[in-house]
């Protein structure tokens, strides 16, 4: 099956998909973050939040889910990253 737009056309490339996570702080204080999946649109994202919601595990912490809008082709963390276990308090 041949994709490619019409002479003359131009396809309308995607430049953002959503990300989906769940994320619960732990009884130790430290968070379990969970990637879920990755939407091509918001409504897609919402969706699937309201389908999980449901499930055991993620209807004990509702709150937890973030869906984020995500831009394709980006360098994202160009400066780097300091981490917290890197000091000593």
């Amino acid at each position: 099956m041949n994709r490619r737009p019409a002479r003359g056309k131009i396809a309308k490339v995607q430049k953002r998909v959503f990300l989906l996570q769940h994320t619960r702080e732990l009884a130790d204080g430290t968070d379990e973050v969970k990637l879920i999946g990755v939407y091509s649109s918001e409504q897609l994202g919402r969706a699937a939040i309201a389908t999980l919601s449901r499930l055991p595990g993620f209807c004990e912490h509702p709150a937890g889910f973030e869906l984020s809008p995500y831009e394709l082709d980006a360098t994202h963390w160009a400066d780097g990253f300091v981490s917290s276990g890197d000091y000593i308090f």
